[in-house]
């Protein structure tokens, strides 16, 4: 099976200076940036393999914007200094040297997309998102996110610049970019796997660098989860970003060549898809892990009700809001009380699809996941068999041959509309539908936590179960609330 990348401590280094000659690497210039090395020792989750650390200076960030300025605010570029213990890298076999990327350029890239909007399409934009938070100037969270906008810019910019390219290897998934800003750094972990990802979903690295970069403030969703993770959107809503413990972002990269195969096998699954890891440090302070996956709930414009679903009833209900309320919500298993899927003949691929999915995660021993779900209204030129499908049959993911035979891998007639593999249609309802939260592992933890909720809890269900039974629990639900 392929690697994971190894947790080490990190050490710095002054990157010395090459002969005379162009200074867009950034190493001659007063903010030059530092190249990281570490050792490589095991993690409990598989063996270690090393990985690389790549470098680019502080001046790839995304040019101007709203958010110019924003990491200059919070502080000066760290200075060398032992690196916490634990933190995510990987040793360098040898110097690889990365241009930085035009600040200009980016600037072009993400005023290109918001140039195009006209005031009715913001105006429009704006009423449809009642409910989330634009993260703009005076917002809490505004200098980070607008960090969180250059360093993304500036990573995909490498992946644009260095396609992977051949077939996948065990570096792939163990490789480390680092790259230094003035007053922060991001780190991008498994770089070219995500790209070779991204890459087989047909998303374009524009559209992903325009989107996630500086063209319009992200938007904060206030999750009804007891995590105390952070959750935001992309300023089209198209992409999910979520904050992750340490412990989460070890269990998705020891899994991550497993799900990429997962994905071959299974092209139409449930799975969320996962487009990047990323850590980013402010000045000498934590590091701080985040995810970028597709989101479930888009396009957004339509939908009507939305639900995160576990399949047991401890703390699974949310206080709906108002009839009439612009307020968007995430409600849970007891307000599904009385509804009903109707799902006509694609009802047998969606329970189908749940066992294999679920039973992948089982295999990984995970559980805690949940199926989101939403609710969309057909219009009637969108109902009727066949009224807007598309079927995509030669290949399990795009530049991926696949090794299975349609039947295993389970296909489906695609709507032709964007985030196809996340939509689902019925006879009168559209349904958005998709599992998240795959980190969760069933260790020593949640083992005690599951005795403690047996005795707090007896006789009624709740999430902490083996992933075994968490599995077997969900699909029952499926089965009994569709038709």
């Amino acid at each position: 099976m392929w690697g994971v990348p190894p947790v080490g401590t990190l050490t710095n280094a002054r990157r010395p200076c090459p002969s005379p000659g162009p200074r867009s690497e950034g190493c001659c210039s007063p903010r030059g940036g530092t190249r990281r090395r570490s050792p490589a020792p095991r993690l409990g989750l598989g063996a270690a393999v090393t990985g690389t650390t790549r470098l680019v200076g502080p001046e790839a960030g995304a040019g101007p914007s709203s958010c110019s300025g924003a990491a200059r605010q919070l502080g000066t570029r760290p200075e060398p200094a032992e690196a916490a213990a634990g933190a995510m890298a990987a040793p360098s076999p040898g110097p690889h040297e990365v241009l930085t990327p035009s600040p200009e350029a980016g600037h072009r890239a993400a005023t290109s997309s918001s140039g195009r909007r006209g005031l009715l399409w913001r105006l429009r934009d704006k009423q449809s998102r009642l409910g989330l938070f634009e993260i703009g100037p005076g917002h809490e969270l505004h200098q980070l996110t607008c960090m969180m906008q250059a360093g993304l810019w500036a990573a995909t910019q490498v992946s644009m610049d260095h396609p992977p390219t051949g077939l996948p290897t065990e570096e792939d998934f163990s490789e480390v970019l680092t790259q230094v800003h003035e007053g922060f750094e991001l780190g991008t972990l498994a770089g070219p796997a995500f790209a070779r990802l991204r890459r087989s979903l047909g998303l374009a690295e524009e559209d992903y660098q325009a989107a996630l970069g500086p063209g319009g403030p992200y938007l904060q969703f206030l999750s009804t989860s007891k995590s105390k993770a952070s959750f935001f959107l992309s300023h089209d809503q198209r992409f999910f970003l979520k904050t992750l413990r340490r412990r989460e972002v070890r269990a998705l990269l020891a899994h991550l060549p497993r799900y990429v195969q997962h994905l071959q096998r299974h092209p139409h699954s449930l799975l969320a898809r996962l487009l990047g890891v990323h850590s980013l440090r402010v000045a000498r302070g934590k590091k701080k892990y985040f995810i970028i996956m597709q989101s479930v709930f888009y396009p957004t414009g339509r939908i009507s009700e939305r639900y995160d679903i576990k399949g047991c009833e401890v703390s699974r209900w949310v206080e709906p809001a108002p009839e009439g309320s612009p307020l968007v919500l995430v409600l849970k298993d007891l307000n599904f009380q009385g509804k009903i899927i109707n799902l006509g003949p694609q009802r047998s691929w969606l329970l189908h699809q749940m066992e294999l999915d679920t039973a992948f995660l089982r295999e990984l021993n995970v559980l805690d996941y949940s199926l989101l779900m939403a609710f969309q209204r057909l219009h009637e030129d969108e109902q009727g068999p066949g009224s807007s499908f598309i079927f995509r049959t030669a290949r399990s993911m795009r530049g991926v041959q696949s090794l299975e035979e349609p039947e295993a891998q389970n296909r489906r007639l695609l709507p032709d509309t964007p985030n196809a593999l996340h939509i689902l249609d019925g006879p009168e309802q559209r349904y958005f539908l998709g599992l998240v939260d795959l980190t969760t592992v069933y260790g020593l933890r949640k083992r005690l936590e599951h005795l403690w909720k047996t005795l707090r809890y007896p006789g009624r269900t709740f999430s902490t179960v083996s992933p075994t039974r968490y599995a077997r629990r969900l699909c029952q639900w499926v089965e009994a609330h569709t038709e």
